[in-house]
């Protein structure tokens, strides 16, 4: 594992096509080739700080984005969380950028690049990394996930180790950071002295009502139409994604690679950094029109 560098990030900002802007840390060169680091459902642009530091060593200008309604960047007008939003949004950000970067996204992150790669009439990326996500996924995860994405988004916590403690009943598996530092970022603090996760309710909210029973057949009809290298990253103990659905995703796009991340979950990177950022390295390094320029 190379170094990380402590060099702090750059703050960016990318306007989208309704108006909201989304916020990202840069970190390397930015007449470098470009990979963007797109997180899970609920998380922020904080998930990838290692990651985004270690492929700026590569040879990459890393940006790693807060999601709409996440983190920094803007909430939608009307609570619009419509998974084309998001698509949209990585197709605004590529469109942005000189060349075509390679997108790396994890469960909704990963959704919405493989729709915008995936059903883009010319490429947009030069490399796409799926994390932990496939067309198909396993009902009961996708419940957990959503069933702890929404508890407290209303009353929030009093404290952090209220948070911590949270996170630690639904991630048992995690050790606890003796640090909150990095949890606190995760969070907002509201006018009433609560803390509470860094997105917007609506967001979750929504996502009941959101749920396209046509969304399958969609993925898969995008993983199939795409013609750039890709790499699909699962937590050997995914309660998201089975490995019948990886091996399923794999007669879809035939020349994918695939690696399994063994004793992580579904938050991949947040689990196993250092194995998830070697395998997504080794990836790069290896394409064959040379984007990853290592600079070792």
């Amino acid at each position: 594992m190379s170094a990380v560098s402590e060099v702090l990030p750059v703050t960016r900002r990318f306007a989208m096509e309704d108006g909201i802007e989304l916020v990202a840390d840069a970190w390397g060169d930015p007449t470098r080739p470009a990979a963007v680091l797109l997180h899970g459902g609920g998380q922020t642009r904080h998930a990838w700080k290692r990651t985004a530091a270690i492929l700026a060593g590569h040879g990459f200008h890393a940006l790693a984005v807060d999601l709409r309604g996440h983190g920094d960047s803007g909430w939608s007008p009307g609570g619009d969380y419509r998974i084309d939003r998001f698509a949209g949004d990585v197709a605004a950000l590529c469109r942005q950028l000189p060349g075509k970067p390679v997108l790396i996204g994890a469960s909704l992150g990963g959704i919405s690049s493989l729709i915008a790669a995936g059903e883009a009439p010319a490429p947009i990326a030069s490399a796409l990394v799926l994390v932990d996500i496939t067309p198909r996924v396993e009902p009961d995860g996708v419940a957990r996930i959503r069933g702890f994405m929404s508890s407290h988004v209303e009353d929030g916590f009093a404290t952090l180790e209220e948070a911590a403690d949270a996170i630690a009943a639904y991630l048992p598996h995690r050790p606890r950071p003796k640090s909150l530092d990095g949890l606190r970022k995760n969070l907002r603090l509201g006018e009433d002295g609560r803390f509470r996760w860094h997105y917007d309710p609506n967001f979750v909210n929504g996502m009941g009502r959101r749920d396209d029973p046509s969304r399958e057949a969609r993925l898969a009809a995008a993983a199939r139409r795409l013609a750039i290298p890709v790499l699909l990253v699962r937590g050997g103990s995914s309660e998201l994604v089975s490995e019948a659905a990886a091996r399923e995703f794999l007669t879809m796009v035939p020349g994918a690679r695939f690696v399994d991340v063994q004793g992580a979950g579904h938050m991949v990177a947040g689990d196993l950094n250092d194995p998830f950022t070697d395998a997504v390295v080794a990836f790069l390094d290896a394409l064959p029109d040379g984007a990853a320029l290592a600079a070792q």
